[in-house]
């Protein structure tokens, strides 16, 4: 499952449902064990986010949101990539997929370039897709909500034994967060200086990306059930209602017939298949642990790391950029994360570390990239054709030392004041 994982040699769902398969047909659990991933809530919290972001995507709110900034940060290149960034992150919030996120910042950027009247070539088109496709896969890390952050906090709880709560993960990132947002803006504009500093006046601007379309009574219902969501979702910690409860419920709701947000056609649409690998991993973890292999493979991965982890800065270190050089080998951070945390918690427990701690390290290690094929959302802006891989390789080398900077600082002077130490 790992290799198949790793190599990308069949779809990931279809590897991970044909593992817990042949685990089954050898009799090497009992099948509650191996299909026990489909009764985590992390299963459950992916389907939940899902029918939230078809609610929010039908109502147009993404669209709405990006309006409304787009036309009110000025007509300066300048302010409109700041824009056009700050957009990217709050679109994270309520559409659960990267790629989503993608193809609605294309369509804006589109539109910019347009008004600049430049080319696929030209340093505004370039910096403008860089940074929506990089940062769009860095965000996901930083709030449960990719398909990656949804998979790594469900495998910390799974297999470390503790909780790790939304709002804990959004706090704990949000430094970090606020951090990318102004470097990755400061570093485009100094790597891609734009051919045009302005447009001609803010009314081109406001007729391409003014919506005319009036709030309905079902976009005003979606509105409100997306708040509600994200509202609960940011208050866990107080009200102690599951993320995943949060997540169900509300998408749920939309589907009642009074409520009448979404429909049959609307849950049809929505893509199952992260479903069936969010469960399949964590019953291979279940397996794993049940049959004595996880200890196994943590003697083998992991035995030379314990002396190494000697503090702190050193564990920092070992640990994020571990886990950036094997993501080079395992391509995409779902298969790094799913491959690689059930052995990482168990080592943490028997090394008398927070698994929180470890883990969370790790699973944002992930969001450095420096080449397409590491991630799909990247194998995506990539396609729109603005940029070059060398393009990439430039921004993703800085962005990742920024990032490692940023998380380093977090670690060390802020995540001790939310108990993660």
């Amino acid at each position: 499952m790992i290799l198949a994982w790793i190599t990308e040699v069949m779809e990931y769902s279809a590897a991970g449902m044909f593992g817990l398969t042949l685990f089954w047909l050898f009799h090497v659990a009992k099948p509650a064990v191996i299909f026990g991933g489909f009764i985590n809530d992390a299963s459950w919290f992916y389907l939940g986010a899902m029918l939230v972001g078809a609610m929010a995507s039908k109502s147009g709110l993404p669209q709405r949101i990006a309006n409304f900034v787009v036309t009110r940060v000025g007509v300066t290149y300048s302010r409109l990539l700041l824009g056009l960034i700050i957009i990217d992150f709050l679109l994270t919030f309520i559409v659960p997929s990267g790629a989503a996120c993608v193809v609605i910042m294309a369509s804006i950027a589109l539109g910019i370039v347009k008004l600049f009247d430049v080319e696929k070539g030209s340093n505004i088109g370039k910096g403008m897709f860089l940074v929506i496709t990089y940062t769009t896969s860095i965000f996901n890390k930083m709030i449960v909500a990719g398909t990656a952050s949804i998979v790594a906090r469900a495998l910390i709880q799974h297999d470390g034994n503790v909780d790790v709560s939304w709002g804990l993960w959004f706090a704990a990132f949000l430094p970090c967060a606020i951090g990318t947002i102004l470097a990755s803006w400061w570093l485009t504009l100094k790597l891609f200086p734009p051919e045009a500093q302005t447009l001609e006046g803010q009314e081109a601007l406001k007729l391409h990306f003014g919506t005319k379309e009036l709030w309905t009574p079902s976009a005003l219902k979606a509105a409100a059930l997306s708040a509600l969501a994200l509202a609960l979702w940011m208050t866990d910690w107080l009200h102690h209602i599951p993320a995943p409860i949060v997540a169900l419920g509300v998408g749920l709701i939309a589907l009642m017939p009074f409520v009448n947000v979404l429909d049959e056609s609307d849950f049809r649409k929505i893509n199952l298949l992260p479903f069936f690998f969010v469960g399949a991993a964590l019953g291979m973890g279940e397996v794993l642990k049940a049959t004595g292999g996880l200890d196994i493979l943590t003697n083998v991965l992991m035995g030379g790391l314990g002396p190494l982890l000697t503090g702190k800065v050193t564990s920092i270190l070992l640990l994020y950029w571990s886990g950036f050089l094997y993501h080079f080998v395992t391509a995409s951070e779902v298969s790094m994360l799913a491959t690689s945390m059930p052995v990482l918690m168990e080592f943490a427990k028997t090394h008398h570390m927070d698994p929180r701690w470890v883990g969370m390290i790790w699973s944002f290690a992930s969001g450095g990239k420096l080449f397409a094929y590491q991630s799909a959302v990247l194998v995506l802006g990539y396609s729109y054709g603005f940029f070059t891989p060398k393009d990439l390789l430039k921004v993703g080398g800085i962005l990742t030392l920024v990032e490692f900077v940023l998380l380093f600082a977090s670690v060390l002077l802020y995540w001790p004041f939310l108990g993660i130490s």
